[in-house]
């Protein structure tokens, strides 16, 4: 060791954090009792049929919306491109998000309809499954990437799009029981 320099010392092995208390009571499922991420098991549940609607909104000009209604966007069928990505997304979500369990869907429904109130669309996706865990974030991955769609494809027309509102507007089945948002 040079002279004058101190031994560097050894940290103390980091303990593990305190996790803040929760809502209510609940219990964050994808985190195990040293606060690390990971798949929940859910062998042991039994299969029941679980649905999930979720809805988002593509907000734009008048002139956009019109265009779109009327076939006229340069790379061709806006919606019925956005329904086929809504489609792929909701079966690929096991891959893009970590901790999300392939399941056998049973259905998928990608509703896209002109909102001239905004202007723009509002998109809803319905998910089904008979399975042992839901189908929430396959219903949002759906709408989600619908959405996106919808920008890409009319991006040449507008740039200032928005993408809106996304959220799970209802769901039903499983332990958790059912839900519905408050409109």
């Amino acid at each position: 060791m040079a002279r004058g320099k101190k031994p560097l010392k050894k940290a103390a092995p980091k303990k593990p954090a305190k996790r803040a208390p929760l809502l209510g009571n609940s219990e964050l499922t994808h985190i195990d009792a040293r606060g690390q991420a990971h798949m929940v098991d859910v062998s042991a549940k039994s299969s029941t049929e679980r649905v999930a609607v979720a809805e988002g909104r593509v907000i734009m000009r008048k002139e956009t919306l019109d265009a779109v209604i009327a076939g006229n966007a340069a790379k061709g069928d806006v919606l019925g491109a956005a329904r086929l990505a809504g489609i792929m997304a909701a079966k690929r979500t096991h891959g893009l998000i970590p901790l999300c369990h392939p399941l056998p869907i049973t259905k998928i429904e990608i509703d896209i309809n002109p909102e001239h109130a905004l202007p723009g669309f509002l998109v809803q996706a319905t998910v089904k499954v008979n399975g042992q865990t839901g189908v929430e974030m396959e219903a949002l991955m759906a709408v989600s990437i619908a959405c996106l769609t919808i920008y890409d494809m009319a991006k040449a027309i507008e740039k200032s799009m928005r993408i809106d509102g996304i959220r799970l507007l209802s769901k039903i089945g499983g332990k958790s029981g059912d839900y519905r948002a408050e409109t």
